[in-house]
């Protein structure tokens, strides 16, 4: 019992030394659910803790009827040990929680306050719970007379005996192979008899801690609604990354989209070309006088001829008519070098030209007799 005080005891200094830090302004869903996580496994533990402390007591009791000295001993040891450990975790505590007041570190959306304080919770939590499973084994042992057969017979593993122990008291559990019988049960399937293994502890109090953060879900998603659904998740983040978008676009200096085509420089043009050489002649020519494609160095256009209809044609593409969409192999300032560089094709005649196609394109800076205000340019049409 005095064992059982002393650890709740360490754990409500923790508690006294954590509350005067200030919680960041902000708290998250996501904040919220990681305190929720790790305050259940700390709840766990504790119970956990509690429980053992109840079967050292009652050890310890059995062992001082038998050998009141030696036990005596023993226990007063225990209780020492115990006392030390915290008061030298409520000290590390109280430093941790002088030391994150100072600082604005977070992890996974906790103060670093708030989590320097629950991961040493944990880990007062698993060194009490090794040791206090050692410590039951040895009193077990003591108060029974058990000893364990060992035979030279079987081969050493090539674990570390410590890692061996640690497997078959703790993680496993397992029966020896001699005590077999204690745990044989009745059933038998064809000769085939079942043993009555207990389920390894960690993984029933993994099964606990799931249940736990299940209560914890259904709280925080749909009863108080503090936590997003995955649709409303989606939508957030879908959001979230309009916003992002237009705020690159806003400051991006090199944004090239349908309306807003600027003229490349003699740099650019040679990079069109360069693009164009690779990847039109095919259609267009060597020199875009026209093959497949149409002639793109006379004024007929069949999808009109400014820089920005040219930037759309490549862009977009004319699947119906062959040419496919060049947005998915080039970025917009590369689309862009290329219809700057096709328009300076324009009235370039090279040799075995195809014959126009379209309509005649006019760019409105170049009509002057026109009585019409014209933004962008004049389409005339072909002369039969």
């Amino acid at each position: 019992m005095l064992i059982g005080v002393l650890v709740s005891g360490s754990f409500i200094a923790q508690a006294q030394n954590a509350a005067p830090v200030a919680t960041p302004a902000a708290a998250s869903p996501t904040n919220d659910l990681m305190q929720f996580f790790l305050l259940a496994i700390i709840t766990v533990f504790g119970i956990v803790i509690f429980r053992m402390t109840q079967v050292v007591a009652l050890l310890s009791k059995q062992l001082i009827e038998k050998d009141k000295a030696k036990s005596t001993n023993k226990v007063t040891s225990i209780i020492l040990l115990f006392a030390a450990f915290g008061v030298l975790s409520n000290g590390a505590f109280a430093q941790e929680a002088t030391t994150a007041a100072e600082s604005t570190i977070s992890f996974a959306g906790v103060s670093g306050v708030n989590m320097y304080v629950l991961v040493a919770a944990l880990v007062v939590e698993i060194f009490a719970i090794f040791y206090l499973g050692s410590l039951i084994n040895s009193l077990h042992k003591r108060v029974f007379d058990i000893k364990v057969l060992e035979t030279k017979a079987v081969k050493k593993s090539l674990l570390p005996s410590w890692w061996h122990d640690l497997d078959k008291k703790i993680l496993t559990q397992a029966v020896p192979v001699e005590r077999e019988a204690d745990v044989l049960l009745d059933h038998d399937y064809d000769g085939i008899k079942e043993l009555d293994n207990a389920l390894p502890p960690w993984w029933k109090y993994g099964f606990y801690i799931t249940i736990v953060v299940a209560f914890i879900y259904i709280i925080a998603y749909h009863i108080t609604g503090t936590g997003m659904n995955p649709t409303q998740e989606y939508a957030a983040q879908m959001e979230e990354a309009r916003l992002a978008k237009e705020k690159f676009d806003a400051e991006n200096k090199d944004k090239v989209d349908e309306a807003n085509v600027p003229m490349a420089d003699a740099s650019g043009i040679e990079k069109g070309r360069a693009i164009f050489k690779e990847n039109c002649i095919a259609c267009h020519g060597q020199l875009g006088e026209g093959g497949a494609g149409p002639n793109l160095t006379d004024n007929y256009w069949i999808h009109k001829g400014s820089l920005n209809d040219i930037y759309a044609s490549i862009k977009n593409g004319y699947p119906d008519k062959g040419m496919q969409s060049w947005i998915i192999k080039f970025n917009p300032k590369e689309i862009s070098q290329i219809a700057s560089f096709i328009k300076t094709l324009n009235g370039s005649n090279p040799p075995g030209a195809k014959a126009p196609q379209g309509d005649l394109f006019v760019e409105a800076s170049q009509d002057s007799t026109s009585n019409t205000t014209l933004k962008d340019s004049v389409v005339v049409a072909k002369p039969q």
